[in-house]
């Protein structure tokens, strides 16, 4: 019965996520042509509503095309792992209205997050190209340097909470007294939000002036679709689970979705070894030091 619990949970969870992150694709496109004072979409149906599905219809039907010197199997399956992840981590959505609880859910998060990083470099590596292979070895680099950071602020918004459900989090509203003792951890989870989903400023592993398109330079039809697809559903939770650790509240989710757009349209890129130094001499030390003082209070008082 469990099994089937999860099932009929999960279910309508996929639906309205891929519903979400396809008008995600068309609300970034006409709020960067707000900032950029120019038209977005505007020619399909009534200003341009219908342009999710006919951009969804254009790559299905497009030619799957395979460099012959790249690893099927890689190229395959790496777009397949990538988007099946990001389709897994929907399972942890934190609502008080679902069956069942996850008592370890930020823990499984973690590990998801984690293991995506394995599937992007096997996607730039599978495809022999070395655009590709250059991208994705700086995801893996980035990936590395800001896991770090990134779990240690898990575990202080955990302590916080006195729990790893994400459900529970979100059901916490009296810990919005803790915004007067975060705010360094706030500014931190923010650039770490950034710098996982590989967006802008962070964006190295698909620098267009670069890399041509990075790891999925050599993608095409239904496979770029699963790796866009990814990308997407990625922001859409980290936009939930930043509402739920810093908030407390679900309801906020559109305003960090909001920020990725804003700060993508009005940023440029970072440079790489700025990023790095700012990963290990900054993020890290400041996780670090605000984890083990939430946990010295927390064993002092009891």
């Amino acid at each position: 019965m469990s099994v089937l619990t999860s099932i009929a949970q999960l279910l309508p969870n996929l639906m309205l996520s891929i519903i979400a992150m396809t008008y995600l694709t068309l609300l970034e496109r006409k709020s960067l042509a707000f900032m950029q004072l120019r038209k977005g979409p505007n020619k399909s149906s009534v200003a341009g509503l219908t342009q999710p599905m006919a951009d969804a219809l254009k790559l299905m039907t497009k030619t799957t095309v395979t460099p012959k010197a790249s690893n099927t199997i890689l190229t395959f399956l790496a777009p397949v792992t990538l988007l099946t992840l990001s389709l897994t981590m929907w399972y942890l959505y934190p609502s008080s209205h679902l069956i069942t609880h996850k008592p370890l859910g930020l823990l499984l998060l973690i590990c998801i997050l984690a293991t995506k990083s394995y599937s992007i470099i096997l996607a730039g590596w599978g495809t022999n190209s070395k655009y590709a292979l250059i991208g994705a070895i700086r995801t893996m680099a980035q990936s590395i340097s800001y896991e770090i950071p990134m779990i240690l602020t898990m575990i202080f918004f955990s302590a916080i909470g006195y729990t790893l459900d994400l459900s529970a989090l979100n059901e916490k509203s009296h810990l919005s007294f803790k915004w007067t003792l975060i705010i360094p951890m706030t500014a931190t989870w923010l650039v770490i939000m950034l710098a996982e989903t590989n967006r802008t400023p962070f964006d190295f592993s698909e620098g267009e002036s670069e890399l041509v398109s990075g790891f999925n330079v050599e993608y095409s039809s239904v496979k770029f679709s699963a790796l866009i697809m990814s990308e997407y559903l990625d922001i859409l939770f980290m936009g939930i689970l930043s509402s739920v650790l810093l908030m407390n509240s679900i309801s906020m989710s559109l305003l960090f979705i909001s920020l990725f757009l804003l700060i993508r349209g009005s940023t440029p890129r970072y440079r790489y070894d700025l990023m790095m130094y700012t990963a290990w001499k900054v993020l890290t030390p400041t996780t670090l030091s605000f984890t083990l003082l939430i946990t010295v209070i927390f064993f002092t008082l009891g």
